[in-house]
C-alpha cells in the first residue's frame, strides 16, 4: 500500500469531523472519495472534486445506493485502500422505557447499519487484495450507560464490538479494523447547545482527524481491534 497512492473512503464527509478529516488525507496526497447524502452539500463543502477527489451522494443504509458508491469509485480509483466510517448521528432526551422504537432506529441506523453496508461492499476487495485499513467512530459515551443516552450509548457500544469482531476476522487478511471514541467535540453546533460549558476542554474536529490518521497509516500496522479514547482535556 505505500508504493502507490493510496485511495480514501470518507463517509459523512460534510460534517464537521469529514471535512477536517478530508483535508487531513488531502495533505498526504491520498486520492478521496467523499461521500455523504446530498450532492449539494458536498459541493458545497468541496467544490466541484478533481482528479484526486470524488464525490458521491447516497443513502448509506441503502444497498442499491452503496452498491453504485462502489461502482463509481472503482471506475475512478483502482481499489479503496482506507475506509473512514464518519457518518452517524446524537439524540437524546428519553429514559430507555420511553424511547420509541423509531428513535432505536434512527440511532441504529445512522451509526451501524450505514457502517455495515460499507463494509459488506468493500471488504471483499480489501481479502482479495491482502490489505486495507477500517476506521470507525464510535463515542466515549459508549463506554458506560447514562441517563437519557441509553438508545445512543447502547449503539455506540455496538459499534465497539463490531470493531473486535471484524478485527478478529480481517487481522489474517492483513486489514486493520480500529475505532476511536471521542468525547465531545468542538463545533459550532456543540458550542451554542452548551453555552456554559467550556470548549477548551473539547477534542477538535482536526485533532480527532489526526488520531483516525494515525490508525489508517503504516505506523499503525501492528494495531488491530483497538478502541481509543480521544478526551482532550475532559
Amino acid at each position: 500500500m505505500s508504493t502507490k497512492t493510496q485511495t480514501v473512503m470518507i463517509t459523512g464527509a460534510c460534517g464537521n469531523l469529514g471535512r477536517a478529516l478530508a483535508r487531513k488525507f488531502s495533505q498526504s496526497g491520498k486520492n478521496l472519495i467523499l461521500v455523504d447524502r446530498h450532492l449539494y452539500d458536498l459541493e458545497s463543502a468541496f467544490g466541484q472534486g478533481n482528479e484526486q477527489c470524488l464525490l458521491l451522494a447516497a443513502d448509506l443504509c441503502n444497498r442499491d445506493q452503496v452498491a453504485t458508491v462502489l461502482e463509481m469509485s472503482l471506475k475512478k480509483y483502482p481499489a479503496i485502500d482506507i475506509l473512514c466510517n464518519v457518518a452517524g448521528g446524537f439524540s437524546m432526551g428519553y429514559s430507555v422505557h420511553e424511547t420509541v422504537d423509531e428513535d432505536w432506529d434512527f440511532l441504529f441506523d445512522i451509526n451501524v447499519r450505514s457502517m455495515l453496508q460499507l463494509v459488506r461492499a468493500i471488504v471483499p476487495s480489501m481479502i482479495d487484495r491482502s490489505g486495507g485499513k477500517i476506521v470507525n467512530v464510535s463515542a466515549h459515551a459508549a463506554l458506560k450507560g447514562a441517563a437519557k443516552m441509553g438508545a445512543y450509548c447502547a449503539v455506540k457500544d455496538v459499534l465497539i464490538r463490531l470493531t473486535e469482531s471484524m478485527s478478529a476476522e480481517l487481522r489474517q487478511h492483513n486489514i486493520n479494523v480500529n475505532c476511536v471514541l471521542p468525547s465531545i467535540l468542538d463545533t459550532p453546533q456543540n458550542r451554542l447547545a452548551m453555552p456554559d460549558a467550556d470548549p477548551g476542554k473539547w477534542v477538535s474536529p482536526a485533532a480527532l482527524a489526526d488520531v483516525i490518521a494515525f490508525l489508517a497509516s503504516d505506523d499503525a500496522r501492528s494495531i488491530h481491534g483497538a478502541s481509543l479514547p480521544v478526551v482532550g482535556g475532559s
